[in-house]
């Protein structure tokens, strides 16, 4: 039972041939510290996780064996960062197009609002439309799909409507008063303290987790709902500490001020300093 769902009618002793010395014995020699071991194991993990997507995109078998692969093989890449580079650089999500920069001052609000919203619905369309989508197709395609209860739909479109209406306050609040927009290569020149930021630091964030995880609901997949919670994990972990480093650096006292009166993602009543408000 375990070996169909994890493996399908792929032979297990065939794979074990490579697997104990490419993945097993690797990893034993990496925990040494020895980095050709380390990327020949994380190199073979994934390989096996792209090959087993594959067979089971194709058969419809083997699909619980795709997300333990696939689980296997993020595990291996940090390890395999570790091993090579003391750490997980996670710096590298902030390069490029993705760097923050501050918007140009002399643009108009009426710029910064246009831009927001082609950026809402160019975010939006992607992260909670196509990716969801695709995943669903997958799950299923996959048999691992599970049941949802019959008012999981209803639920998820309520919560849906006000994540949005949440997540849509916040970028007109951002983008009206804040001289720039959301997206990091376009940051606000002023830190924004009003509308949905006065109760949390990060609305949209907040905003943007609770969409992906009714959009699961909606669509019942729980592997959409576990997707919405794996990027609410990086958001927290990896990018809100880059963020808020950028901000204090940007802002200073001022910023400071605000994170200690106002919680990440718990609401509460803040009293917030008249010279601080925006």
């Amino acid at each position: 039972m375990v070996r169909e769902a994890t493996l399908g009618n792929l032979d297990p002793v065939a794979i074990a041939v490579f697997d104990i010395p490419l993945f097993v014995v690797a990893s034993a020699v990496a925990a040494f510290g020895i980095k050709p071991a380390a990327v020949v194991s994380a190199g073979w993990t994934g390989v096996v996780a792209v090959g087993l997507a594959v067979y089971a995109t194709i058969t419809t078998e083997a699909g619980w064996g795709v997300l333990s692969m696939g689980a296997a093989t993020a595990g291996s890449l940090i390890a395999l960062f570790l091993v090579l580079l003391g750490r997980v650089p996670t710096e590298w999500i902030i390069r490029g197009p993705f760097a923050f920069r501050p918007a140009i001052p002399r643009s108009t609000a009426v710029t910064h609002v246009v831009s927001t919203f082609g950026q809402i619905v160019l975010f939006w369309g992607f992260f909670l439309a196509v990716i969801p989508l695709a995943i669903t197709l997958l799950e299923h395609r996959w048999a691992v799909a599970l049941p949802f209860p019959w008012f999981s739909a209803p639920v998820g479109v309520a919560v849906l409507v006000l994540a949005s209406a949440l997540g849509i306050s916040s970028a007109v609040v951002m983008s009206t008063l804040g001289d720039g927009t959301p997206l990091p290569s376009v940051m606000p020149n002023h830190l924004v303290v009003a509308g949905p930021y006065r109760w949390i630091r990060n609305p949209m964030a907040a905003a943007g987790i609770l969409q992906g995880a009714a959009v699961g609901v909606i669509l019942q997949s729980w592997l959409v709902v576990a997707y919405a919670v794996a990027g609410s994990l990086v958001w927290n972990h990896v990018v809100r500490p880059l963020e808020e480093a950028d901000l204090e650096e940007r802002f200073g006292e001022e910023f400071r001020q605000y994170r200690d009166a106002v919680r990440c993602w718990v609401p509460r009543v803040s009293k917030i300093p008249r010279s601080r408000k925006r």
